[in-house]
């Protein structure tokens, strides 16, 4: 990953970050139904390839490859979008 895509991403997670766990890829009304056993602590997606429907979901010590197309997307539309950071 080059530095200016890694700065994108990383800008477009902090966003995220602060309205909760993967936030900027969950509509707020998904948000609200959260189980009992969602993750609990700061979660990072990777979509290595982005014609692909795989998202790497990174959180503490482990990482689940989840298949979702609609995921990629979201994702990448809200890594898309301007900041306003560099």
């Amino acid at each position: 990953m080059n530095d200016t895509s890694r700065r994108k991403f990383l800008a477009a997670a902090g966003a995220g970050a602060a309205a909760g766990t993967v936030g900027l890829a969950v509509p707020a009304s998904a948000a609200a139904v959260r189980t009992a056993s969602a993750a609990d602590e700061p979660v990072v997606a990777f979509v290595e390839d982005p014609r692909s429907s795989v998202v790497t979901l990174m959180f503490g010590e482990q990482e689940v490859v989840v298949d979702d197309r609609d995921l990629v997307v979201r994702i990448l539309n809200a890594a898309g979008h301007k900041t306003g950071r560099s």
